[in-house]
């Protein structure tokens, strides 16, 4: 997936197309994540589109639901949503700066081998 220690340094073009793969696939987490809310929100807390994208959007972000919710099973949702979210968040992070992560370690094991030779 990443270059091995040994293997010279990412050009920046090939690099810059590493980034926008994983950029695009931390927007696939996301907008799959923001799919399920909304899908949840309509479904369980009988929201309408705008309110359960805004309730979705809200929770995924991490500022917390808008509306009351009054069914039991709504809440049973939010709450799940809101764990789920932290996950999902977490694990888009990951995905952004994995290439960054690894190219920085990749450039110093670089300075290490040459030390050696």
């Amino acid at each position: 997936m990443f270059e091995h220690r040994r293997q010279p340094l990412l050009l920046r073009g090939p690099f810059a197309l590493r980034l926008m793969r994983y950029g695009l696939t931390a927007f696939g987490i996301v907008a799959l994540s923001l799919a399920i809310g909304v899908w949840g929100y309509m479904r369980f807390g009988g929201l309408p589109l705008t309110d359960a994208f805004l309730n979705a959007s809200m929770i995924l972000g991490g500022m917390g639901p808008v509306d009351v919710l009054k069914d039991d099973s709504a809440k049973w949702f939010a709450s799940f949503y809101a764990l789920f979210s932290g996950i999902a968040l977490l694990t888009t992070m990951a995905v952004l700066l994995a290439p960054v992560v690894h190219r920085m370690l990749h450039a110093l094991h670089l300075d290490d081998d040459t030390k050696d030779d």
